[in-house]
């Protein structure tokens, strides 16, 4: 389904019954990134996921974007579905946009789950970024499928799950240029570590072990400065842990979400 939120056309999905849990995906997927996810969330949960801007079936609209944007684009969203109040679930650039969401719209969030993501952008981001994003207009996107696809799975994954590979790999050659240009100068400059202090929000943080695009110690970092936040570290997993090690990731975030769920 779409709805028009913020001005640009947002493809969303909602399934199951019970408190709300909103779901956020990273840069270069689409709601499906959460298809593992969603026969256990589902059973005691109403799940909405949508696609970013400029990913999937939502608008794709050309310039830079900024975490800020895409924040109230989720909150017109919400606005528009009349949900008041969501736990939320985001993984890499979902974990980014929710803290943009979650400083600029305080109260709205009932608890968070933040997969593989950081806080602080790397002193380097501006041209790493800037990098992939002159390939992808250059070359197209199927140029960064191969180096993408061997950050965000183990060795090991790639070589057993050629059919997950083959399904990540349509999401990213599909992925808009002008979106993953726009979610790239967005991600390029996310720095809200010294501000999660401020969040007083129950919070879950994962990663996976060998996620070397957001590291554990990145994960670190934000469980450090995010009073009360819990730390996980998922085994045998990269940058989608949520794919890769769905049953580790599933059983934390619901032991999480079940938790919390009774205290709000």
């Amino acid at each position: 389904m779409k709805i028009k939120a913020n001005g640009i056309d947002i493809n969303y999905e909602i399934e199951g019954e019970g408190p709300w849990v909103t779901m956020s995906h990273s840069l270069a997927c689409n709601l499906h990134m959460w298809d593992d996810q969603m026969a256990v969330l589902t059973k005691k949960y109403k799940v909405l996921r949508f696609d970013t801007r400029g990913h999937g079936q939502s608008d794709a609209p050309a310039g830079e974007y900024t975490l800020e944007q895409m924040a109230d684009d989720a909150k017109a969203l919400l606005d528009a579905l009349q949900i008041r109040q969501t736990h939320w679930v985001g993984l890499s650039m979902g974990g980014m946009i929710a803290q943009a969401f979650v400083l600029k719209y305080p109260g709205v969030f009932q608890s968070m789950v933040l997969a593989d993501t950081t806080s602080r952008r790397p002193p380097d981001a501006a041209k790493m970024w800037g990098d992939r994003v002159t390939a992808a207009k250059e070359k197209g996107m199927a140029a960064l499928v191969e180096p993408t696809l061997a950050r965000w799975f183990t060795e090991p994954y790639r070589n057993t799950r050629k059919d997950v590979m083959e399904r990540i790999a349509k999401d990213i050659r599909s992925t808009p240029v002008a979106g993953f240009a726009g979610c790239c100068q967005a991600i390029s400059k996310v720095d809200y570590l010294d501000r999660l202090k401020d969040i007083k929000v129950p919070s879950l943080i994962m990663v996976g072990e060998h996620d070397h695009g957001t590291p554990p110690e990145a994960a670190r970092a934000i469980q450090q400065n995010l009073a009360g936040s819990d730390l996980k570290i998922i085994p045998s997993a990269a940058h989608l842990s949520n794919i890769e090690q769905a049953q580790i990731f599933n059983d934390a975030m619901m032991s999480f979400l079940d938790r919390v769920s009774k205290l709000t």
